[in-house]
């Protein structure tokens, strides 16, 4: 089946939404006590991951300031490298790298036709 590029945005939006949500007012130390809180960024990021890697290149092309290689990378290593995750990049990606990939992605929607509003 396929999944338009805009569906697939509002997917990485999503997931990236609820990841912010999720490390709302926590701490890096939460992510070594909370196995819910490490599992939960886990998914949204291989969930970014996997949209990201489906995405047109004329999409990725459009949103070029997004770095699609790291993004898909990282997916890569979660899936793949699970045994080796270093929590440390998975909180820099989610505190630093994340509220970045949700401006650019909310701004591709609220500029496609029909779009979305961003936050305001």
């Amino acid at each position: 089946m396929y999944v338009d590029d805009d569906t697939r945005i509002r997917h990485m939006r999503d997931a990236a939404r609820d990841a912010l949500t999720f490390i709302a007012g926590r701490g890096r130390t939460d992510l070594d006590s909370d196995r819910m809180l490490y599992r939960a960024l886990v998914s949204c990021l291989s969930e970014i991951g996997e949209a990201a890697s489906n995405l047109t290149p004329e999409a990725r092309a459009a949103l070029s300031d997004v770095p699609w290689s790291d993004v898909i990378g990282m997916r890569n290593r979660l899936v793949h490298g699970y045994y080796q995750i270093e929590r440390d990049v998975v909180w820099t990606t989610a505190t630093a790298d994340l509220p970045l990939l949700l401006a650019a992605l909310e701004q591709w929607l609220a500029s496609a036709p029909g779009g979305e509003e961003a936050p305001g």
